[in-house]
């Protein structure tokens, strides 16, 4: 084999090599930064959800002049939602953030898959009433149980 041959031949190959590792080194670098930038997106999506369903609560208290109850809260929250006329009116302005169309029902659900409801509970042995909304597949939370000063504040803040 002729001397120019090998070297183009070999010039070749350690330009395959060379491309090969540059991708790989882009794609490790890339693929990790993508993925904790969803979740990053997920967690904000998650949040101004409990937000918004935080405002329907404080909505709920406005018109009721009591939060839910514990046992079966959130879908008395919805019930309000799908009845109360000015919801109805206002629910697109109101809770759209995270809707292209707004929907009571999903409004109790995190957006993050599996998709499971928000925990609610309330303590209504305080005055004024406190409540603890979370999300189960975190560890954010609106409210407390025990501290009026956490009355609809996030802890994430």
């Amino acid at each position: 084999m002729k001397l120019e041959t090998r070297n183009s031949i070999l010039t070749i190959v350690l330009g395959i090599i060379i491309l090969g590792l540059t991708y790989w080194l882009y794609d490790s670098l890339v693929t990790p930064y993508e993925e904790v930038r969803e979740r990053q997106a997920m967690t904000e999506k998650v949040r101004q959800r409990l937000v918004d369903t935080k405002d329907a609560l404080i909505q709920y208290e406005s018109v009721h002049e009591t939060f839910p109850p514990s046992e079966g809260g959130l879908d008395s929250l919805v019930q309000f939602l799908k009845t109360d006329s000015m919801m109805i009116a206002m629910g697109d302005s109101l809770f759209g953030s995270t809707f292209d169309v707004f929907n009571p029902d999903s409004l109790v659900y995190s957006p993050r898959p599996p998709h499971p409801k928000f925990e609610y509970a309330l303590n209504d042995t305080l005055r004024p009433q406190i409540y603890l909304l979370t999300d189960p597949g975190s560890d954010d939370a609106i409210g407390s149980l025990e501290r009026t000063t956490m009355r609809n504040a996030p802890n994430w803040n």
